[in-house]
């Protein structure tokens, strides 16, 4: 058996989570892009 520990790179031990500022970039993104959707309905009126 290998007796050494299984080194892992940054990447794969973070397992693909990211910062929280990436959270809040793709949350306001969404809901300015709902925003947007929403005038445009308004407006085709």
């Amino acid at each position: 058996m290998d007796d050494q520990p299984e080194h892992l790179t940054g990447t794969e031990a973070r397992e693909g989570t990211g910062p929280k500022s990436m959270r809040l970039v793709l949350g306001g993104g969404l809901l300015l892009v709902i925003a947007i959707f929403a005038v445009i309905l308004f407006v085709a009126r």
